[in-house]
């Protein structure tokens, strides 16, 4: 009898634990959608899809678009999937969410509860940014053009040469970002074509008799493509928060195609990263 008594405690004790697990998913929690084997059927993300998930190798897809994905049955299993109706589950991640559907496949006879196309909804995302930092595209976009609104007649840094200018309007963070507002003015007839702009941190003072030492950083978002411009131009670029010691500098370094000498490069020190207003 006390044995009896023992495991039925060890039972109880895991079915608590198991209802404890915190923040799980159960396949009964997630959403179903109707598929039959007539249609394609696609998911529009709000954001770039950056990983996508079939659980049933009856299924295949792809991303026609960077925010949509398509899928549907493959012919040779259309006839076993009409047996089970069970067509797995569809996983899709994006920049800052992950979504989870279950997918039931239907007879064309039912047509109005066949899906063709998914909007996925706040209410079936879970968010995968656990620090709460993360921007995504359309998040960087909006914050960008909300930035180019903005007027002002500071600026922080100009450097001019050969009737060019690079202008560092200002300089903003948000949660782990930096974003540069930057202006190119022109002040020729010769159209600039440009052929980079590279932002790198690098020591502030150089010897001869020592190797430089840079690290370049890549923006993960700039609001417009930068190819050439006449007399003026204006573009936000984003990129992730850095720290970099007192003897370096940040710099935004501007190259001309071609065999040119019309090339800039402004410097912001530690301070003006550390001065930064919160956008």
């Amino acid at each position: 009898m006390k044995k009896i008594l023992f495991l039925a405690q060890i039972f109880l004790s895991s079915l608590a634990l198991y209802a404890q697990v915190p923040h799980s998913v159960t396949v009964a929690d997630i959403p179903v959608i109707g598929i039959s084997g007539s249609v394609s059927l696609h998911f529009i993300s709000p954001e770039k899809i950056s990983y996508v998930d079939l659980s049933s190798s009856s299924l295949i897809g792809d991303l026609p678009k960077k925010n949509i994905l398509r899928i549907k049955a493959i012919p040779d299993s259309v006839a076993n999937l009409s047996t089970s109706g069970d067509a797995g589950l569809v996983t899709i991640v994006g920049e800052t969410f992950i979504a989870q559907y279950r997918l039931s496949f239907l007879s064309p006879t039912n047509p109005e509860l066949v899906s063709t196309q998914i909007d996925i909804l706040p209410t079936y995302m879970r968010s995968i940014d656990i620090s709460g930092i993360g921007l995504s595209q359309n998040e960087m976009k909006s914050n960008a053009l909300s930035l180019l609104e903005r007027r002002g007649d500071s600026r922080i840094k100009k450097e001019s040469a050969f009737g060019i200018s690079l202008v560092v309007n200002r300089v903003y963070t948000l949660g782990d970002c930096i974003l540069l507002d930057l202006s190119f003015q022109n002040s020729t007839n010769l159209i600039f074509d440009v052929d980079e702009l590279r932002f790198k941190i690098a020591d502030r003072k150089i010897n001869k008799s020592t190797n430089v030492q840079s690290i370049e950083l890549k923006p993960v978002f700039q609001l417009y493509p930068f190819e050439r411009f006449s007399k003026s131009y204006r573009n936000i670029y984003i990129l992730k928060k850095t720290t970099f010691p007192g003897d370096k500098e940040f710099s935004i370094e501007l190259s001309e195609k071609q065999i040119s000498g019309r090339n800039l490069r402004a410097s912001l020190t530690y301070s003006d990263i550390l001065n930064a207003d919160t956008f």
